[in-house]
């Protein structure tokens, strides 16, 4: 796919998607710099692809139009955003496990955003704050305290700590 500098108004189309989807000015926040935005299109024509200058940090979902951040995005989220917004805080015995790419389970969940709803996309974090993974919220955040069971973050990408060599 080749990469193209974004219009202005395919930027207010990302800014506004990504505003609806995760609130807190985050569109505001992270597409500012029209300069250092380019996007790649499906051969519809639509937007798929949204790098910062040359890394990928987003990809629009083509079925449902929903935003989903690589790592580097969501690191870019994280530092816009304060905590516990879009984050759910899991105990730093298991970060090793959400690193290498596991789902996250109810029972190791610490905090989250009482905000968030169940099919939200997350930012998993350790008790530190430090990114681990971003994944879609399965249970919603008083299922998550009530149950202490089941699978709360379907994990989708990880930062990957058994990908080093």
């Amino acid at each position: 796919m080749k990469r193209e500098k974004v219009s202005v108004l395919d930027l207010i189309k990302i800014r506004a998607i990504a505003n609806y989807q995760y609130g807190h000015g985050v569109g505001d926040i992270l597409f500012s710099r029209g300069n250092d935005i380019f996007i790649s299109r499906a051969s519809t024509g639509r937007i798929r692809y949204i790098y910062l200058r040359d890394c990928l940090i987003a990809v629009l979902r083509a079925s449902d139009f929903m935003l989903l951040f690589s790592i580097k995005g969501a690191q870019l989220v994280k530092e816009a955003v304060p905590p516990p917004a879009l984050r759910v805080v899991v105990r730093n015995d298991v970060a090793r496990f959400i690193a290498e790419g596991k789902s996250v389970f109810a029972k190791h969940v610490v905090d989250v955003d009482k905000n968030l709803r169940a099919g939200d996309e997350v930012l998993v974090v350790d008790e530190d704050d430090n990114l681990l993974a971003v994944g879609r919220l399965v249970l919603s955040p008083l299922e998550i305290f009530s149950y202490k069971w089941g699978l709360a973050v379907r994990v989708r990408k990880s930062i990957g700590l058994n990908d080093s060599p």
